[in-house]
C-alpha cells in the first residue's frame, strides 16, 4: 500500500483514536464483535469546517457515516485492504502479516453488531484482494508474489493456498490491487514502480554515449510474453536529469508501475500500461475502462518536475512517463497521455465507482478516490471525450485524522472503507444516503463518443495473428493523422511493434504535421542510427511557425527523439535547427495567449536549445526570469514576500545548468544569486538539496574563469583546502627533456594513490581542479591528457611562463593614486576591473574603477609558480604525470604491473 514519506509521516504523529466503539464483546482471540454507531459529521463547507469538532466528519447532504468497527490494534493489527466476498462479507487485509480478517457487517439501519474473524491465513501484507473464479486472489508486499486461496471442503475456510508467480516488488512500490478484466476471463494486476514486470524483456545489453546509457531500441519480447507496450521504452531525457535529491528510488529506471492481465491459473501474462509512479488501486468503468489514482513524489513539491497525483485513464501500450527524479515527463509530450484530472498532493489508497450504491445518479456513477494523508474521499466525475475522458474532482467526506485505505460498494448499496496504514489506528466505515434525491439505479454506460472509444480499443488490441502484418500497417497508417490524441497515440504504439520496412517509407511521406510528427516518434524508437538523416529531412519539412502550440509542442519532442535515440545531430543540422528554434523563443503571450502552454513552451525550446549550445539561450532566459521576478512594486510588511517557489524560473534555472559556454561574468552571477535567493522558498523534502545541487553541477560545468567569478562573488563556497602532505623525495631539479626520457623509461606500473598524493604534494590541488576536486583560481587539468600531450604537459610544469593563456595571464595595474595590483582580471565592465589577486584563494579579489586606473599592462610571467616539481622525487614525478594523462581512472593501463 502506498502512504505518505514526506507529508504523511508528519501527520501520522498527530493522529489519535476517534473514539472507542461502544458495546464491545470479546469471543475469543480470534472474534470480535462491536455495536455500530452513527459518526459525529457536519456539512461539507469552509465556514462548517472551521467550527466543526476535530474528529467531525465533513460530507455532502444527505449522506450519513457510519462506524462499524473499531480494530483493536494489539490483536488485529491496521488494515490496508478489502474485497467483498460472493457471500456479501467482507474480507480485509492487516498491514505486517497478522492475518485476513472476514467481516459481516449488520444490515443497514438493524441493531444487529458487526462481526469480525480472524482467519488462518498468513501470507505478509495482503495488498490486493479480489474474488473471482471461486477463489481469492491476494498480492502482497515483502516477499512478494501473487497467490490463490480456495475453499476446496465447503468449510467456509481457504484450505488450500497456491502461489501462482513471484513479483519482486518493494514494500509500499510493490504490486497492489486486483480486478477482473471486462471480458470477465482475466484479472488485471497493478504493480509499483519498484516492481519488476511479470514478462520477460530482452534488450540489447546497455551501450553508453558520453556516459549517459542509450536507448534500447531493439528489446524484443522472449516467447510466451506478451505486451501491448512496445517493450523499446527508455528514459528518453534529452539532457541529464539528477535522481532524487533525497537519495529516493535513485537507480530506478523505466517503465515504473505497470498494468497487467493474467489468466486464472497466473500462467500466461500481458502487460497492458506502464509508466506509473505508484498507483495503489484501480477500477474499471461501465464501458471497460482501467482508471487508476497515481501518486506523487510529495518530496519535489515546489519544482517544476513535481506531478500531482492524478487520475488517469490507463489505456493499453500507454507509457505515463514516471522517470526517477528530475526525469519525469511532462503530461503534454507526444509519446505520453494526459490526466483524467489533477488532484493535488496527497497519497492515493483504494478507488471504486459508485456502480450498485444506493447513491443519487451522480455519485452512482463517480469515482471515488480516496487519499491517505489528508484523509479526504473525492467524487471524481468523468465526461466523455473524444476517445477518452475528462473529469472533475469534488471532496465527498473528509475528516482530520482520517488515514483512509481502502473501499468497496457493499450488496447493500452502501459505501464501505477502512481506515489504517503505518500502523495507525484502523476502523471500518459505511457511508449511507439518507436524503431525499431518487436512488434507482442507472446505466453507468456512456454512449457519447461510444465510436471513437471502440475505434481507439481496436487499435490499441493485442495484434490479430489472422491479420497480415502489411494490412495492419495499412489499417493503422492513416489513423497517424487522426484528430484524436489517444487515437493518434495508439496508432503510433501498435506500429512499434510491426516490421519498420512496413511503414517508415509512407510514415515520413506524410503530409499532414499530426501524422508525420507521430510516426517520426514511433520511428525514432525502433529504427537505428543509419536512418536519422531520413527523419531529419521529414521533421524540416515543417514550418514550425505555422503550427499550432500543441503541434509544436509535439514536433520539439519528436526532434528531441531523434537526438536522443539516434545518436547527436551534426554541426549542420545543429547550426540550422538552433537558427529556426531561435526566433521563437521565448514565446509571448501573443503567440500563445495559454498561459500554461506558453511556459511548456518555453521549457522545451529552452531544452532544445541548450541542447544545440545556442549562443542565445543564456541571455533570453535569464532576461525572462528577470522580467518574472521584479516585483510590481516594493513590499512593506515582510509577511507580503511571497515563499512559493518560481517553478517556471526554476526550469529555466535548471536547464542552463548544462551549458558551459557562452556566459558572462555578471550572468554566472545574477544565475547564482538567484538560486541562493531561491533557498528562502519553501518546497518539499528534496526541494532545497536540489537548489544545491543544481547550484553544484552549474559551478562544476562553468568555464575556470567563471567559477573564480562566482567564488568572488561569495556565491559559491570557495574551495577549502586540505592539509597538504609532505613530499616524501628526495627532490630533484627537472627539465623538460629530463622529465620527457624518464617517462618514456618508465611507461607503466606506475602508482594512481601516489599520484594522487604528489598532486597535493606539489600544491597543483590549491589552484587546479581535477576529477572534481581541487581549487578553481586555475584550469581544470581533468581534461588536460585531451589537450596536451607528453612534452606539453611537463613543459607547462616545468616551466610554467613559456606559453600562457589570455585567460590566466597576469595584469599590472597603476592607479592615479600609486597603488599598484597585480593579479588576473575575472571581471571587466564599462566602470571597473576586478582582479583576483592572490591565485591560491579565490576570495582574495579587488575592485578598481577603470576612472582610477593610470596604467594597465600584461605580464609574461604565469601566476603559477615555478619549480614546483623540484620537492618531488622521480617516482613522485612519474606517479603524478601518469595520474594526470589518466583523466582520474584508476583503472588506466599506465596503472597495471
Amino acid at each position: 500500500m502506498k502512504f505518505a514519506v514526506g507529508l504523511g509521516c508528519c501527520l501520522s504523529a498527530l493522529l489519535t483514536l476517534s473514539g472507542a466503539a461502544t458495546g464491545v464483546a470479546l469471543a475469543d482471540d480470534n472474534l470480535e464483535i462491536q455495536k455500530p454507531e452513527i459518526a459525529v459529521s457536519v456539512p461539507m463547507g469552509e465556514a462548517a469546517e472551521k467550527e466543526a469538532p476535530r474528529d467531525a466528519f465533513h460530507l455532502l447532504p444527505g449522506f450519513q457515516v457510519e462506524r462499524l468497527f473499531t480494530v483493536p490494534k494489539e490483536k488485529f493489527g491496521s488494515w490496508v485492504s478489502m474485497t467483498f466476498d460472493p457471500k456479501g462479507r467482507i474480507i480485509a487485509g492487516n498491514e505486517g502479516g497478522s492475518g485476513l480478517f472476514r467481516i459481516t457487517p449488520p444490515p443497514i439501519g438493524s441493531s444487529e453488531s458487526t462481526r469480525v474473524e480472524r482467519l488462518d491465513i498468513h501470507l505478509g501484507t495482503p495488498m490486493g484482494l479480489l474474488f473471482a473464479f471461486d477463489s481469492l486472489y491476494l498480492t502482497r508486499s515483502g516477499d512478494s508474489a501473487l497467490y490463490r486461496l480456495r475453499d476446496t471442503n465447503g468449510d467456509d475456510q481457504f484450505d488450500e493456498i497456491t502461489k501462482l508467480k513471484d513479483l519482486k516488488g518493494s514494500g509500499d512500490h510493490g504490486p497492489h490491487a486486483l480486478r477482473l478484466s471486462p471480458d470477465g476471463k482475466r484479472i488485471y494486476l497493478l504493480a509499483g514502480n519498484f516492481t519488476e514486470l511479470p514478462i520477460e524483456v530482452k534488450a540489447d545489453p546497455p551501450q553508453r554515449m558520453g556516459g549517459v546509457r542509450t536507448a534500447q531500441r531493439h528489446a524484443t519480447l522472449a516467447e510466451g510474453s506478451r505486451s501491448r507496450v512496445p517493450p523499446n521504452w527508455d528514459e528518453d531525457l534529452l539532457l541529464p536529469r539528477q535522481w532524487d535529491a533525497g537519495g529516493f528510488g535513485v537507480g530506478v529506471l523505466a517503465p515504473g508501475g505497470w498494468v497487467a492481465a493474467v489468466d486464472p491459473d497466473g500462467k500466461n501474462w500481458e502487460l497492458l500500461t506502464v509508466g506509473f509512479r505508484n498507483a495503489y488501486d484501480m477500477a474499471l468503468n461501465a464501458d471497460g475502462e482501467v482508471m487508476t489514482y497515481d501518486a506523487d513524489m510529495e518530496w519535489d513539491i515546489g519544482t517544476p518536475w513535481y506531478r500531482p497525483t492524478r487520475i488517469l485513464h490507463a489505456v493499453s501500450g500507454a507509457d505515463f512517463g514516471w522517470r526517477s527524479g528530475t526525469g519525469k515527463w511532462p503530461a503534454y509530450r507526444v509519446d505520453s497521455l494526459p490526466a483524467v484530472v489533477d488532484i493535488g498532493p496527497g497519497s492515493p489508497v483504494g478507488v471504486e465507482f459508485g456502480y450498485g450504491a444506493k447513491f443519487p445518479a451522480k455519485y452512482q456513477r463517480a469515482l471515488f478516490g480516496l487519499d491517505w494523508t489528508f484523509g479526504t474521499i473525492y467524487a471524481v466525475h468523468l465526461t466523455a471525450d473524444g476517445a477518452s475522458y475528462t473529469g472533475t474532482k469534488e471532496k465527498f467526506l473528509t475528516r482530520t485524522p482520517l488515514p483512509l485505505t481502502d473501499t468497496a460498494i457493499g450488496p447493500d448499496g452502501a459505501l464501505y472503507f477502512t481506515t489504517g496504514g503505518r500502523n495507525t489506528q484502523s476502523e471500518l466505515y459505511r457511508v449511507t444516503y439518507v436524503g431525499t434525491e431518487s436512488t434507482a439505479p442507472v446505466d453507468a454506460r456512456d454512449t457519447k463518443f461510444a465510436e471513437l472509444r471502440a475505434l481507439r480499443q481496436k487499435t490499441e488490441a493485442a495484434l490479430d495473428p489472422q491479420e497480415k502484418p502489411a494490412d495492419a500497417a495499412s489499417r493503422l497508417l492513416p489513423l497517424l493523422a487522426h484528430s484524436d490524441r489517444h487515437i493518434r497515440h495508439a496508432a503510433s504504439t501498435s506500429l512499434e511493434r510491426l516490421p519498420t520496412e512496413l511503414w517508415q517509407e509512407r510514415a515520413l511521406a506524410a503530409t499532414d504535421p499530426n501524422a508525420l510528427i507521430t510516426g517520426v516518434v514511433g520511428l525514432a524508437h525502433t529504427v537505428d542510427s543509419p536512418a536519422q538523416p531520413a527523419l531529419i529531412a521529414a521533421l524540416d519539412r515543417l514550418d514550425y511557425g505555422k503550427l499550432s502550440p500543441q503541434q509544436q509542442l509535439d514536433l520539439l519532442r519528436a526532434w528531441s527523439l531523434v537526438f536522443i535515440r539516434l545518436g547527436a545531430p551534426d554541426a549542420t543540422v545543429v547550426a540550422n535547427l538552433a537558427a529556426k528554434l531561435d526566433s521563437f523563443y521565448p514565446v509571448t503571450e501573443a503567440a500563445s495567449p495559454d498561459a500554461l502552454q506558453r511556459d511548456a513552451l518555453n521549457c522545451e525550446l529552452c531544452d532544445m536549445l541548450v541542447f544545440l549550445k545556442s549562443p542565445t539561450v543564456v541571455a533570453k532566459s535569464l532576461a525572462v526570469i528577470k522580467q518574472s521576478s521584479a516585483p510590481a512594486a516594493t513590499p512593506t510588511n515582510p509577511a507580503e514576500v511571497s515563499t512559493q517557489p518560481d517553478t517556471q524560473d526554476l526550469a529555466y534555472i535548471f536547464l542552463l545548468r548544462n551549458l558551459r559556454d557562452g556566459w558572462t561574468g555578471e550572468q554566472r552571477k545574477f544565475y547564482f544569486t538567484w538560486l541562493r535567493d531561491e533557498h528562502k522558498k519553501q518546497g518539499g523534502h528534496s526541494f532545497q538539496k536540489f537548489l544545491d545541487n543544481i547550484a553544484q553541477e552549474a559551478y562544476d560545468n562553468a568555464t575556470d574563469v567563471d567559477r573564480v567569478v562566482v567564488d568572488a562573488a561569495g556565491l559559491h563556497e570557495p574551495y577549502k583546502l586540505p592539509e597538504i602532505p609532505a613530499p616524501v623525495g628526495p627532490g630533484h631539479e627537472y627539465t623538460v627533456e629530463g622529465m620527457v626520457a624518464l617517462s618514456a623509461a618508465h611507461p607503466a606500473g606506475r602508482n594512481f594513490a601516489s599520484g594522487k598524493r604528489s598532486f597535493a604534494a606539489a600544491r597543483c590541488v590549491v589552484c587546479h581542479r581535477f576529477a572534481g576536486d581541487g581549487g578553481s583560481t586555475g584550469p581544470d587539468l581533468t581534461q588536460a591528457a585531451g589537450r596536451f600531450n607528453l612534452r606539453d604537459l611537463t613543459e607547462s610544469m616545468v616551466d610554467p611562463s613559456k606559453v600562457v593563456s589570455d585567460q590566466y595571464r597576469t595584469t599590472v595595474v597603476q592607479t592615479t593614486s600609486g597603488q599598484q595590483y597585480i593579479g588576473r582580471v575575472i571581471g571587466d565592465t564599462n566602470d571597473s576591473i576586478t582582479l583576483l589577486i592572490n591565485p591560491e584563494d579565490s576570495t582574495k579579489w579587488v575592485q578598481i574603477p577603470k576612472a582610477d586606473i593610470e596604467s594597465r599592462t600584461l605580464s609574461p610571467t604565469s601566476l603559477m609558480p615555478k619549480n614546483l616539481l623540484n620537492t618531488l622525487n622521480q617516482g613522485e614525478v612519474l606517479d603524478l604525470l601518469a595520474y594526470l594523462l589518466s583523466r582520474g581512472n584508476p583503472d588506466d593501463p599506465m596503472f597495471k604491473p
